[in-house]
């Protein structure tokens, strides 16, 4: 099952890029499937259409879906938000503001990837094509995973003690509220089932992650530090797409012959930049592109010989040697990287993006000696010695 995610700065043409890739997999005769994972959904605008929490059908191989994050929230976090809730109540904290408390940051991104997975893992389709949220909430929506298993999987472990020394004393006698057989096996499921599986979605061969942009200066920076915190989280880019490119006939106007040339400029850069990914121009349509006939014929122009739901193209993924880790981060700087052990993970800090990279059992072992960044790669040495004490580089 192939799962594609669109994603970029508002406004780029990520909702409709996202609906020409659907309708084009649905052409050439894959079950696909479009969601939007957009709080500000407009994937209904672009085939001007009314769509719900569950998948309608627009042709024979084609399905599309918004979802509804509260939908999925309650889906996955009902019990263990009820139980979080009356614990806060108990406290004397008002049931509005305890209702928001209950809710793990990131609980709703979480969420959404989760209905993401099962949409993937039902074989209902070949492929899943998600429009993403704009680029930095997408950013979190793939991080989210990783750092949820460390808040539930602790959140257990308090609530297993309280609970082991509690119950015996009868509930009667207990201060506050105990937490259910249920909320145990929904957080034990969560962890231990579902967001294993998404991870394991995320970094597949199967999943890639396509960045829309236009040429204007200011997105393209921003795809280009997605691009690095995308390598940060092994979740694999295989195409860039730019969108709005000027026709070429429009170079017979001379208004137009001064913006051509600075975007050719930027779309050297572009290459430049993500190579070896390859990148696909969206010429700028004489109008508006909506409903399934538009998409397909933009779509026809955006692929040319490519197949939508093939890997256009492969980049660095984190890898291992015997003492050593290796981090593609392109565009890094070395003054914006932390990096440090701790205990059987590497946890290494870009900008305001954290990830823990969990290490094989022969460099868990090992201490942390240095961390060099080097040609848009960051390698993070251990000592052949077993580890003593937790090491740390900047």
């Amino acid at each position: 099952m192939r799962l594609l995610l669109y994603t970029g700065k508002g406004g780029v043409g990520k909702t409709t890029t996202a609906a020409a890739t659907a309708v084009r997999c649905a052409e050439l005769g894959a079950r696909t499937l479009v969601l939007s994972a957009d709080a500000a959904h407009s994937l209904g605008d672009v085939f001007d259409t009314r769509l719900g929490p569950t998948p309608s059908r627009l042709s024979s191989n084609l399905h599309a879906t918004e979802l509804d994050a509260r939908r999925e929230l309650e889906h996955h976090w009902g019990s263990i938000r009820k139980y979080l809730v009356s614990l806060f109540r108990y406290q004397g904290i008002e049931e509005t503001v305890s209702e928001e408390l209950a809710l793990m940051p990131g609980a709703e991104e979480l969420t959404t990837l989760l209905a993401v997975e099962r949409f993937a893992r039902s074989r209902r389709f070949d492929v899943v094509v998600v429009d993403c949220a704009p680029t930095d909430s997408t950013l979190r929506l793939v991080s989210v995973p990783d750092a949820a298993r460390g808040v539930i999987r602790l959140m257990l472990r308090l609530q297993r003690v309280i609970a082991g020394v509690a119950t015996p004393l009868a509930g009667s006698l207990v201060p506050f509220p105990l937490p259910t057989s249920e909320v145990f096996r929904d957080a034990e499921q969560l962890i231990y089932k579902r967001l294993r599986a998404l991870r394991r979605r995320l970094s597949s061969s199967q999943t890639s992650v396509r960045l829309v942009l236009t040429t204007e200066r200011m997105v393209i920076e921003e795809a280009r530090r997605a691009y690095t915190q995308l390598c940060l989280f092994d979740l694999a880019a295989d195409a860039v797409v730019v969108n709005r490119v000027l026709p070429p006939d429009a170079a017979a106007e001379p208004f137009f012959r001064d913006w051509i040339r600075v975007e050719r400029e930027r779309q050297s850069e572009i290459e430049s930049h993500f190579a070896p990914l390859p990148v696909l121009q969206g010429v700028l349509a004489d109008d508006e592109i909506i409903g399934v006939d538009a998409l397909a014929a933009h779509a026809a122009s955006l692929f040319a010989d490519h197949e939508p739901h093939a890997v256009l193209g492969t980049g660095a993924r984190v890898r291992f040697e015997r003492t050593a880790a290796l981090v593609p981060l392109p565009g890094a700087r070395a003054d914006d990287l932390e990096v440090a052990k701790i205990a059987g993970e590497v946890v290494v800090r870009f900008g305001d993006r954290r990830r823990a990279i969990v290490l094989p059992r022969g460099l868990a072992r090992q201490s942390l000696v240095a961390a060099s960044l080097a040609e848009g790669e960051l390698r993070i040495d251990f000592s052949a010695a077993e580890a003593a004490t937790n090491g740390a580089a900047d």
